[in-house]
């Protein structure tokens, strides 16, 4: 009998992606979006679902859930990956922007995860997949909010992974580096106050250092591979990585004395000569 897989985030990118490998390798895909006009071809294959969740909507993530359960059959894997990020400095950034930020990221998906659990351990079996980010391990200048959320998504986590043991549910993080999708036309805000003088070199230097043209970027589909496998492996792994540069910049921050690290990344941002 196929399985069952619910995703959040499905209107692009990862999300999109995610659901279109699980469909071609027989699963029975429940793809969720804010707004199921971004669906486009997703609506008409077959065994895909197209539902409309909000993570910020406790009703919404409600309905889908039982519905699924009801109409798709028992959800057997949570991807959680909707996402949002808010970006730029910490002064210059508004209250609803940084309520949006944790609400989408940290209490959105804490809330899917505790629609799902009462299922999962009825079950006894179910797997959930947070999407979290080298962002998740690495902080970088502009990105306080953003990162703070992806830091609590490993966190989170890693403290579950412990607890869902006891009721036969495996969690796993997906890592992901520099991908090539829209999220940064879609899913980022960036504030900022020209006023706040101060920051606006920095400010320069991070925008055109993330626009640039030659930065390798593996497409969404890479990532899905990696959602995949942390599906399917059967392992009790925790975190998996996608992307060379996720590979790299963990290896540096883990084989780099903290010192010498955060001096490095000073001097990336040209808040430090030497």
């Amino acid at each position: 009998m196929a399985k069952t897989i619910l995703i959040t985030g499905c209107s692009s990118g990862i999300g999109r992606a995610t659901a279109h490998l699980f469909q071609e390798k027989g699963w029975k895909v429940v793809a969720t979006m804010r707004n199921t006009d971004d669906a486009g071809e997703l609506k008409s294959l077959d065994n895909v679902w197209v539902a409309r969740l909000d993570v910020t909507d406790l009703s919404t993530i409600k309905q889908v859930v039982a519905g699924t359960n009801r109409h798709v059959g028992p959800i057997d894997v949570l991807v959680n990956n909707a996402g949002y990020g808010a970006y730029g400095p910490l002064e210059a950034t508004p209250r609803d922007s940084v309520v949006r930020q944790f609400h989408t990221n940290v209490i959105g998906l804490i809330d899917t995860i505790q629609v799902v659990l009462p299922h999962f351990r009825k079950q006894k079996s179910g797997t959930i997949v947070n999407i979290s980010s080298v962002g998740g391990i690495i902080g970088m200048p502009l990105g306080s909010l953003y990162h703070s959320t992806k830091f609590a998504v490993e966190g989170l986590s890693e403290a579950l992974m412990y607890e869902l043991e006891a009721i036969g549910v495996r969690i796993k993080i997906v890592q992901p580096g520099l991908v090539d999708t829209d999220f940064n036309s879609r899913s980022i805000d960036i504030n900022n106050n020209a006023k706040l003088k101060e920051y606006q070199a920095l400010v320069q230097r991070v925008v055109s250092g993330a626009a640039d043209p030659n930065a390798y970027r593996p497409g969404p589909d890479h990532v899905a591979g990696v959602i995949y496998e942390a599906v399917t492996d059967g392992s009790n792994k925790l975190r998996y990585l996608s992307g060379d540069d996720a590979f790299q910049n963990i290896a540096r921050r883990k084989e780099t004395d903290e010192e010498e690290f955060l001096a490095g990344m000073r001097v990336r941002f040209g808040l430090s000569s030497d």
